[in-house]
């Protein structure tokens, strides 16, 4: 199984029912297909660059995951399937990618508590 880190940005007008809906179906769907979810971050709602189909801003999650890579087509088209998703990006991580990544969640852990 391959390491994935896939970040996605959902739209602002959902409310926050919509959001936890939304995020726990391409949760479940990633379970559903033998994924291992290893972490899960909301980084809430962030100004844009630029525009995306006229919005200013997007509410961001990021999803660190293992799964066989037979798993990231479908898994992206559902993404690409789903109106409140405005963009979204899944990549594999490398080993240094890994360690890096498991800093930045002990990290985001001590300044939590």
């Amino acid at each position: 199984m391959n390491h994935y880190e896939t970040v996605f940005i959902l739209n602002p007008v959902l409310s926050e029912t919509q959001i936890e809906e939304t995020v726990k179906k391409f949760e479940d769907f990633l379970i559903k297909n033998g994924a291992k979810m290893v972490a899960k971050e909301n980084w809430g709602l962030k100004k844009l660059a630029y525009a995306i189909q006229h919005k200013k801003s997007g509410f961001y999650h990021l999803f660190e995951f293992a799964a066989p890579s037979e798993v990231i087509l479908p898994y992206e088209q559902e993404f690409a399937r789903n109106e409140r998703v405005m963009r979204f990006l899944t990549v594999k991580l490398d080993k240094h990618a890994i360690a890096w990544a498991e800093v930045r969640r002990t990290r985001l852990k001590t300044t939590k508590a």
